[in-house]
C-alpha cells in the first residue's frame, strides 16, 4: 500500500499485481535495446537488463466524506483466455482493499478512466454463478462516449466479454451514471479528457490547498513514453490522437509541481515530469 497526500485529499494505491517484462504486447517499440539509453528508468521502471516493469492497481481517493475508487483492475474469476496470466485469476485484491480500511460497502463512487479489461474487472464479482456489483453502495461513473462505444461494438470478442461481465451487470443494477469527459466528481476531483487510447478516455485531476495531482489512466502506459512520446501503444484506438495527447499533456505537466500518478507505473508509481532535452523523464 502506498499513499500520497494532496492538500486535504488522500490517495491510496491498492496493488493487484506487478510484473517485470511482458509489456511487448502493449509497446512493441520498447525493446530492451531501445530503452537502455534511458537509464533514469532504472531501477524503478526497468531492470538492469532493460526489461520494463509495470503494475495493475486501483487508487482510492478520500476527499472530504467521499471514498472514490479509480479503475478496478482485472478481477477474479474472469474469463480472459486472450491474456493467460489474467485468466480466472484468484488474487487477494478485495482482502487487501479491506485491510487498507476500504471495505467494498464503504466506497461511494467508482470511476473508470476507460472500459478496458484491466480497468473494470472488480466492478463485479462472482456470487453463486452471477456477476454482481462489488461496490453495492457506489455510483459507477462511466464516460458516456466510452460506454456507448463499447456497448455497440462487436468486432473485439474479448471486449464484448469484458462489457458483459464487468460493465453490463452494474448498468442493469441501476448503479451507473453516464458522465461527460470534463465531469466534476466533487470538490477537488474532476475528469480531464485525454483521448486516443480509447474514444472517451479520461484522466483524473485532483486539486486541494494549492497542491495538484493527476491520475493518468492509459494515455501513458509506461514512463518510457516520456522519453519517446511517439511510441503509441498497439492497443490505442487512435494512435495519432493518443500521440498528440501525450505531447500536449507532457508539455502542460513538465516542470510543474503536479504529482503524476501512473495507472500502470510500477512502484513508486508517482513522480514529477521534467524536461530532458527534446523529451521528458519522470523524477521520483
Amino acid at each position: 500500500m502506498t499513499t500520497w497526500q494532496v492538500g486535504d485529499i488522500r490517495i491510496t494505491r491498492i496493488l493487484e499485481l506487478e510484473v517485470t517484462g511482458g509489456l511487448g504486447f502493449v509497446l512493441p517499440q520498447a525493446t530492451r535495446e531501445a530503452v537502455q539509453p534511458y537509464q533514469w528508468m532504472y531501477p524503478h521502471f526497468m531492470d538492469e537488463k532493460g526489461r520494463l516493469k509495470a503494475s495493475v492497481h486501483a487508487l482510492v481517493i478520500e476527499a472530504g466524506d467521499r471514498r472514490i475508487i479509480v479503475d478496478t483492475c482485472i478481477g477474479n474469476d474472469k474469463d480472459r483466455p486472450h491474456i493467460p496470466a489474467w485468466d480466472h485469476m484468484q488474487g487477494p485484491f478485495l482482502r487487501d482493499l479491506a485491510a487498507a480500511g476500504f471495505a467494498p460497502d464503504t466506497i461511494d463512487t467508482v470511476l473508470c478512466t476507460h472500459l478496458h479489461v484491466d480497468h473494470v474487472g472488480w466492478n463485479t464479482m462472482l456470487v453463486d454463478g452471477r456477476w454482481v456489483p462489488t461496490f453495492p453502495k457506489a455510483r459507477y461513473l462511466l464516460g458516456r462516449v466510452e460506454f456507448e462505444h463499447w456497448r455497440g461494438q462487436t468486432a473485439q470478442a474479448d471486449q464484448v466479454t469484458v462489457f458483459a461481465d464487468s460493465v453490463q451487470p452494474v448498468f442493469e443494477a441501476g448503479l451507473v451514471d453516464l458522465v461527460e469527459t470534463d465531469h466534476v466528481v466533487c470538490a477537488g476531483v474532476r475528469l480531464v479528457p485525454t483521448l486516443g487510447h480509447t474514444p472517451g478516455h479520461v484522466s483524473i485531476a485532483i486539486e486541494s490547498q494549492g497542491e495538484a495531482a493527476l491520475i493518468t489512466g492509459d494515455f501513458i502506459h509506461h514512463p518510457c513514453q516520456l522519453a519517446r512520446p511517439d511510441w503509441a501503444a498497439i492497443v490505442d484506438s487512435d494512435q495519432t490522437q493518443s500521440t498528440a495527447t501525450r505531447h500536449a499533456m507532457f508539455g502542460q505537466l513538465a516542470e510543474t509541481p503536479t504529482l503524476v500518478i501512473g495507472t500502470h507505473f510500477a512502484t513508486p508509481t508517482a513522480g514529477h515530469i521534467v524536461r530532458d532535452g527534446d523529451a521528458y523523464r519522470l523524477k521520483v
